[in-house]
């Protein structure tokens, strides 16, 4: 029986939704701004075409650079910069699958799995459309489709309606969460958006087992990282009874007489304690927003294993657990102390080898496939 992902890949047609004025842009068209090399569309079909079985761009101008990606390029059934409800109709009017994702061309980091993960809650809801929603608000133009609501979104852009929110209110439209995805639709709307995006540090996870060494391995390779300029920073998942202060000391007795934030400082640092209870664990992405983005360039993660971004697995056979990769698929590679056959042609990598290990971080800091 297939995936999700597998259902997805066959049976969903992408929209990347490029046909506005981008007026707040000056008139500049989104989709061919430059970005860590390569212009936005690229990194917006690096994300989307593996997930779907076919792929259009509506576009209403630049047609003969957007013509350049050996993808069919659609305008606007009627007028032109109509707006998204317009890109929307005109995408369900072209597709052939029952199911339509669609996607702006200024969103460089959409997740990996976002068509399963729509497709699969669209299903489970027995709705029409589904959208993201990435914790705090709606995303209305990533949003998977069923190619029936056609009629229904040409009926109201009859009657003079865009707000596409008021559309989705008439449907049966499932609000799918992807809280899991830190500053996965994060677009761009301003010309200093592209300077802040490339200020954004990469994310990458360690996931392994207890007792597999995930900690001696940052204690390695961080002053590695260090030695070639990278500028890192780690979030580590502990125990919720840690604690980063001791009695007697003048903050851990201000924080226990009541201090629900206490800041402490010197010339050399400074840290933050924040007393807070909480029902669960905090979600990755708040711990991501503690950071300071503009002076990292990479971020490690120890734990968080089942939220969805970037890992390498560490795997010792000694410790008798299973593998992990088969079952994540944001793992890149997989760094074992011996030779082991992978069902994924995803990298082995030598535990032991810090040098090599440190080499495949700078290639994925580049963007660069490994």
């Amino acid at each position: 029986m297939h995936n999700i992902e597998q259902i997805a890949a066959e049976q969903v047609t992408a929209v990347v939704l490029a046909g506005g004025k981008a007026s707040r842009m000056g008139g500049v068209d989104k989709g061919w701004m430059d970005l860590n090399g390569k212009p936005l569309i690229r990194h917006v079909l690096d994300r989307i075409l593996p997930q779907v079985s076919r792929c259009l761009i509506n576009a209403n101008r630049s047609l003969d650079a957007y013509g350049t990606l050996s993808l069919p390029v659609i305008t606007d059934l009627e007028g032109g910069f109509e707006g998204p409800l317009m890109g929307i109709a005109t995408g369900l009017h072209h597709a052939t699958t029952d199911w339509v994702l669609f996607v702006p061309c200024d969103g460089p980091f959409l997740p990996e799995g976002l068509a399963a993960r729509l497709l699969e809650s669209a299903l489970q809801s027995n709705a029409e459309i589904a959208v993201a929603h990435d914790g705090k608000r709606l995303q209305p133009v990533v949003a998977l489709i069923n190619r029936s609501m056609l009629s229904s979104v040409q009926a109201i852009l009859a009657k003079g309606e865009r707000k596409i929110d008021y559309w989705y209110a008439q449907q049966r439209t499932v609000e799918v969460d992807f809280s899991d995805y830190p500053d996965a639709f994060v677009n761009v709307n301003r010309k200093s958006d592209i300077a802040e995006l490339q200020q954004m540090p990469k994310l990458l996870g360690l996931a392994a087992w207890s007792g597999t060494g995930k900690t001696t391995l940052l204690k390695q390779l961080l002053p590695v990282l260090k030695a070639q300029g990278v500028r890192v920073g780690v979030i580590k998942h502990a125990h919720h009874q840690f604690d980063v202060d001791h009695p007697g000391k003048d903050s851990y007795e201000l924080r226990h007489a009541g201090a629900d934030q206490m800041l402490i400082c010197s010339s050399n640092r400074w840290a933050l304690m924040v007393e807070e209870k909480q029902v669960g664990m905090p979600s990755l992405s708040t711990m991501l927003t503690q950071l300071d983005y503009s002076k990292l360039d990479l971020v490690l993660v120890e734990g968080f294993k089942t939220a969805s971004f970037a890992k390498i697995e560490l795997y010792r056979r000694e410790v008798n657990k299973p593998q992990l990769y088969s079952e994540d698929k944001n793992i890149i590679a997989v760094a074992c102390d011996e030779v082991i056959p992978l069902t994924s042609d995803i990298p082995l990598l030598d535990l032991n080898n810090i040098d090599q290990i440190a080499a495949f971080i700078q290639t994925y800091l580049k963007g660069e496939r490994p």
